[in-house]
């Protein structure tokens, strides 16, 4: 044991224990059928609007490429180092959202303020929002896990928060609102949030979003929600993403068109190669294609979890299940979008999505999440 403990101080920056393989073997299996299935969704739209088949899918695959290179690489290093710069990315994760939503919006003919664009980098600041309160709750829940039954420290996570959770609100971006709340509340309770927090919490969280109802969503959402109660109300304007959307996934039946055969990609699904993907993946790959990827993404939280249980730290566990827990929410949400089992709130399914910084920042994220598995390994041995 002694000898363990001093290999441990000498690899502390560079790890060397063993990765999770399944759990990485997850990752990229998913990554993989990603890749193909934003290929067969995009090349028509690519085609018609840049006269080039390959635009989107070339710019995707090299930012997979260079971020499996990135998550190996992270996956070295001991993830204790991020608790260092916590603040700091909340800090500067605050002061983007402040100036994306003062400022004009970036994206032309967007009534909304969700992207940063520096030339040809464009990324979202809700991005790095999610994984800055998990990083930061992590640090502070895992540093004051016996006084989670005092007020004062819960007000103060709670402040953190609600202050995160406002200006995203704010931009506004509904769906990772909700992400980042749930992930914080998660984060809480798992730390030791007593029940009475937690009822209190649930409280002011219905009553809060009862009074975003009221006012902020009437001017943004309520639309939303009327037209997916009945998105034929409106079937040639603001329903028709969801019906074409549901067409395709009807038209999939039980084993699909096949790869590459869909119908509605050719012009009828907007951008099907962003939110509304997964209504590709069932028209080509059917209702067993679609079940094997929401296996996999199942596969994937359980490992996460499996690791986070298996952490050799506090700090190290509420990291693991942030940051698993956040992918596994987010694919639910984008499915149950995609279904019209929810309102379309414009949140994009994991490492299927279009958008190469996301899909860099997701893959550093799972990087973390092996960091972790291979500081466990360590040990163990």
């Amino acid at each position: 044991m002694q000898k363990s403990n001093s290999a441990l101080q000498k690899n502390r920056i560079w790890l060397t224990g063993k990765l999770d393989i399944t759990f990485l073997s997850f990752v990229l299996v998913l990554l993989t059928i990603g890749l193909v299935m934003m290929f067969s969704a995009s090349y028509a739209y690519s085609y018609e609007y840049y006269n080039n088949s390959y635009r989107f899918i070339l710019k995707q695959a090299i930012f997979g490429v260079v971020g499996v290179w990135v998550m190996l690489f992270v996956s070295r290093i001991d993830y204790h180092i991020l608790r260092k710069f916590a603040w700091l990315i909340y800090i500067v994760t605050m002061i983007m959202l402040l100036i994306l939503i003062i400022a004009p919006p970036m994206a032309k003919g967007m009534d909304v303020k969700r992207w940063v664009i520096i030339g040809p980098i464009n990324f979202q600041p809700s991005e790095i929002a999610k994984f800055s309160i998990i990083l930061l709750f992590s640090s502070l829940i895992a540093a004051n896990h016996n006084r989670m039954g005092d007020i004062k420290v819960v007000l103060f996570l709670m402040t953190l928060l609600a202050g995160m959770c406002v200006l995203v609100f704010l931009e506004p971006h509904i769906s990772a609102t909700v992400l980042i709340f749930a992930i914080g509340i998660l984060i809480m309770v798992i730390g030791g949030l007593k029940i009475r927090y937690i009822i209190a919490g649930g409280v002011i969280g219905v009553g809060g979003l009862l009074l975003a109802v009221a006012t902020k969503v009437i001017g943004y959402g309520s639309d939303r929600v009327k037209y997916w109660l009945d998105p034929w109300l409106d079937a040639k304007g603001k329903g028709f993403q969801t019906i074409q959307s549901l067409l395709a996934i009807g038209s999939g039946g039980v084993l699909g068109r096949g790869i590459g055969q869909s119908r509605q990609k050719h012009l009828w699904v907007p951008e099907p190669h962003n939110d509304f993907i997964f209504s590709i993946v069932c028209e080509e790959l059917g209702l067993l294609g679609a079940l094997v990827i929401i296996v996999l993404f199942a596969l994937l939280i359980w490992r996460g979890f499996v690791i986070s249980m298996n952490a050799p730290d506090k700090f190290g566990s509420f990291m693991a299940i942030g940051l698993t827990f956040q992918v596994g929410l987010q694919a639910m949400l984008n499915i149950w979008v995609v279904t019209n089992t929810i309102p379309n709130t414009g949140i994009s399914l994991p490492f299927f999505s279009y958008g190469g910084t996301s899909l860099l920042l997701l893959l550093a994220e799972m990087g973390v999440v092996l960091s972790i598995s291979r500081m466990s390994n360590m040990e163990k041995s």
